[in-house]
């Protein structure tokens, strides 16, 4: 079976837990050493003397020990803002135009046209979501450089707003990581924004790819390890996928979907761990829990790069998607329940576990009420098969999916950055208060299940021209 990555905070706790009871070791040795010095010593100005010198030490040691566990105690990372691109009103892409450019269009055969023009009608995506200007043509282009052009304007639109919202110099930024799983340029996307924004040369800079719409996770992780070994440090993540170059014009149904479901979008997150951003800073992020199943061959077959017969490549989503993000999710669950559940589930856990290993009775795996220790939910918005099936597995409420609902339906499935949407989405309805919890989820190639908690640090207003500001008042709307 695959295993969860260990997290920080369980390693954490075990060095703290001996850190403590070294202190009280050493507290409980001086203290026995003082007493024993004052009763021995045969003169009263001896004692003094030696009192004096007990005392020095212990406070010495005890100095110490404090310092040791300031400096070796991890640093906290704090979610200061973010940013989600939305394009300009001219690439919106209605139901009724992709459908008609489809039908017109020459490259599909009338099978592959017909399964598209089905797909769209049940994806549950908006006449909203966006696509690049170059798929709005009959004939679409695919070249690098208009692919390049595309992955640019979402890029620098998100990290201009970003800027200009937390009002942080570029050349302040100490770390800057780069997920796009499907477009790895040559120079890398992350030396584009060095170049642009002039940032600083010793920076450290990642582009991560291949990782699938869950790659947004796998960077704030990145991110939080990065912060533990840099002090007083500024961090971002750029989170986007290209649209242009993987849009797929063969006749194979498993790679069709992908043209069904991906729209135009990026975000980017500024995260810190100054203490002084605290006091402005959004979130305090509490765990990250990755788990991968890439053990399983079908797993690893789920979502994957490929080319048809035709010699065309493109994104193939598998049948057994559903199942097997039902999978990675309860391995997920599995190794984030201990760190965020109440005592309460945990001993019902247990006592499931026990009465089904010891006991052999046949009942049914106690599945934690994860309601009890998020307020929020962000569901990774890879379509309405994928949120129902989630839905289903932690007996959520429709109101607890619904920011995944209304993000897949206004801006469709952006990949490793629908979790910011979705996140903004709470904001903009003002639902989001001081000491809440919010759980992002995300699923990706490999098959990987990623999951991201954040602490509210103060009742949370959306950011200026945020991705909902226009269009909030709207929502929620059938879907």
């Amino acid at each position: 079976m695959p295993q969860a990555r260990p997290t920080d905070s369980s390693s954490l706790r075990v060095c703290l837990k001996y850190m403590n009871s070294t202190n009280h070791l050493v507290t409980l040795s001086l203290i026995s050493f003082l007493a024993m010095t004052i009763v021995a010593a045969p003169h009263t100005q001896l004692q003094f003397l030696l009192l004096e010198q007990s005392l020095l030490i212990f406070v010495s040691v005890l100095l110490f020990i404090s310092a040791a566990y300031l400096v070796s105690r991890p640093r906290a990372v704090y979610l200061v803002d973010f940013a989600c691109h939305v394009p300009p009103p001219a690439l919106q892409a209605p139901t009724r135009i992709l459908e008609d450019n489809i039908r017109r269009c020459a490259i599909f055969d009338e099978p592959a046209k017909e399964f598209q023009i089905k797909v769209f009608t049940r994806s549950g995506l908006g006449d909203e979501t966006y696509l690049p200007e170059a798929l709005h043509c009959l004939q679409p282009c695919h070249s690098m450089a208009v692919a390049r052009e595309e992955t640019e304007q979402v890029i620098f639109a998100a990290l201009d707003a970003l800027f200009k919202n937390t009002s942080v110099d570029p050349r302040d930024i100490g770390i800057l990581v780069v997920n796009c799983s499907l477009f790895n340029p040559v120079p890398s996307l992350s030396a584009v924004i060095v170049n642009r924004y002039k940032l600083r040369n010793e920076i450290r800079s990642f582009n991560l790819g291949g990782m699938g719409c869950s790659a947004g996770v796998i960077a704030v992780d990145l991110v939080r390890d990065l912060l533990q070994v840099n002090c007083s440090t500024y961090a971002v993540v750029v989170s986007t996928e290209n649209i242009t170059r993987n849009w797929y014009l063969g006749r194979r149904r498993s790679m069709l979907i992908t043209n069904c479901l991906f729209r135009l979008g990026g975000s980017a997150v500024l995260l810190s761990n100054r203490p002084a951003d605290r006091r402005r800073a959004k979130y305090r992020l509490a765990h990250v829990v990755r788990t991968h199943r890439g053990a399983d061959d079908e797993a690893y077959g789920c979502i994957y790069q490929d080319q048809d017969d035709d010699g065309i490549v493109g994104v193939s989503l598998s049948k057994n998607l559903i199942e097997v993000a039902g999978g990675a999710l309860k391995e997920n669950m599995t190794a984030l329940g201990p760190l965020v559940l109440p005592v309460r589930d945990k001993l019902l856990f247990l006592a499931n576990l026990v009465a089904k290993k010891l006991f052999k009775q046949n009942t049914e795996p106690y599945t934690p009420d994860f309601k009890r220790a998020f307020e929020h939910f962000c569901v990774h918005a890879g379509g309405r098969a994928v949120i129902d099936e989630v839905e289903k597995k932690l007996k959520l409420r429709p109101v607890d999916v619904e920011a995944s609902r209304m993000a897949l339906h206004r801006f469709g499935n952006t990949s490793s950055s629908s979790i910011w949407y979705e996140l903004a989405y709470t904001e903009a309805k003002g639902r989001v208060r001081k000491g809440d919890r919010v759980w992002q989820v995300a699923f990706g190639s490999g098959f990987k299940c990623n999951s991201a908690v954040w602490q509210a640090l103060r009742h949370v207003k959306p950011s200026p021209e945020g991705p909902w500001a226009d269009c909030i008042h709207r929502y929620p709307v059938q879907n």
